[in-house]
Formats: C-alpha cells, structure tokens, sequence
C-alpha cells in the first residue's frame, strides 16, 4: 500500500487556463482604454463648448440689463445701431443711454452713454465684443469713458431693432462727423427708441480632433436673446413713446 504525502503536490495552471486568461485581460484593457480615450475626447469637445456658453450667457446677461434700461442719449440720436461687417463677419455697432449703472465715484449717478463694437485683436487675429461705458454726460457720446472685453473669440455679432411692428438692421441717423443728429424722417427706425433689440452672438469652438491628437477643429455656437426695452408708456393709450428727446408724440 502507497501512502501519497499531499504536503509536498504542486499547484499550477494549465498552458489552456493560462491562454484564457491572457485573453480575457486583453479584452478587458482593450475595453477600459477604449472608454477612457472616449471620455477625454468628449471632454475636448465639452471645455470649449462649456466655456463658450458660460461667456455667451455673461454677455447676453449684460447687454440685456443694460438695454432694459436703456434712455435716450442726450444729444443727436436717442439710440443709434448702425450695421457693420469686417470681413465677412457681422460685427455691428450700437450706441445708446442706460440707467443700469452704479456709480463708483463722488459725482457719477446711475446714467452712462454705452457703446457695443467689435475689434480684432492683432495679435491673434480672433475678434473681440467690446463694451464702452461713460458716466459722465460728453460732448461726443461716441468718446470718453472706460471699455471692457465681454466675449473673445467672436464669430459674429448681429443686433435688429423691432418698432412695435417691424425688424430694422440699424436704427437712427447719424452724420458724417462723430456728433450724432436728430433728422426728421418718415422712417420709423430713424428717431427715437425702439421697443426691443434682437441680439444674435456667434463664437467659435475649437477643440482637438479625436483622431489625430495634433488636428485642431472648431464649431461655431451661436447664441441668441431678445431685450425688450421698458419704455415710458402713453397715459392715455398705454402705447409706448418711443421717440426721442423733445418729442411725446406716442406710436398710434
């Protein structure tokens, strides 16, 4: 009778459970890098669009209160919006009065002259929506004060002004020189104010291909609000007045 010591037996895998296994980690390394490669390339893709959106809500946001409140200037036109293009992009201009302003030093009050234009950067050939404001009352609305960036990377900017009864590419009358002028007109957008200004912001995307980690591609967003102004009304039509300074004539 053989007696078997079992304390001495070597435990061991097969060259077939050896095999499986190495397949069944290749496929589960493949499948974990498959995922993650696809979570960073949907994350290239996310930033940019997210920081696109967030820069798009700010300037929407602070263009819509400032023309909330916006007033008429106090000389020339009440409210200028003239149509411009650079390029092939739209990057129009808008000059007007807004009391959504808090003063900073002795003196100022919550009125400043405002303006809204577009300039590209020379540096880096990307385009940029500026914001002028002026707490005290000029001579030339269209100088003085300080200006701040509100979007980068700008792929278009398109302001139409609505009259209570049609949409305008530009608003008001201006001359040749920098002074603006009140000329009487039969057109509707040529004086005074306008009930609403449709705002339309166009900015570019760019992120890394996920394909090639060295091509760049972008998108453009575009981003769209319409400001309603809070004009004094007519007490006996309920009609706003939107004319400009020195004439109450209301819209019939």
């Amino acid at each position: 009778m053989r007696i078997i010591d079992h304390r001495h037996s070597v435990l061991a895998f097969t060259l077939i459970e050896l095999v499986i296994s190495a397949a069944l980690m290749a496929i589960i390394l493949t499948g974990a890098y498959a995922c993650l490669r696809a979570g960073f390339s949907g994350q290239r893709i996310i930033e940019p669009r997210s920081d696109a959106m967030q820069q798009a809500r700010v300037a929407l946001d602070r263009i819509t209160a400032d023309l909330r409140a916006s007033c008429p200037l106090p000389q020339g036109a009440a409210f200028l919006g003239v149509r411009r293009m650079i390029g092939m992009i739209d990057a129009d201009n808008l000059d007007f009065a807004t009391h959504h302003f808090s003063p900073h030093q002795p003196g100022e009050g919550d009125f400043c002259e405002e303006s809204l234009f577009v300039e590209r950067d020379p540096k880096t050939g990307q385009f940029t929506l500026w914001r002028r404001r002026n707490p005290a009352i000029a001579f030339d609305p269209l100088s003085g004060g300080s200006r701040e960036a509100l979007a980068t990377g700008l792929s278009g900017f398109r302001l139409e002004y609505f009259d209570g009864y049609d949409w305008y590419d530009s608003w008001g009358e201006m001359t040749t020189g920098t002074t603006k002028s009140q000329l009487k007109s039969d057109k509707p957008n040529s004086t005074g104010m306008p009930e609403a200004v449709r705002i339309s912001l166009a900015l570019e995307s760019s992120h890394i291909g996920p394909r090639e980690e060295s091509a760049s591609t972008s998108s453009v967003l575009v981003f769209q609000t319409i400001a309603r102004l809070n004009l004094p009304t007519d007490s006996g039509t309920g009609n706003p007045i939107s004319s400009g300074p020195g004439d109450s004539t209301a819209k019939p």
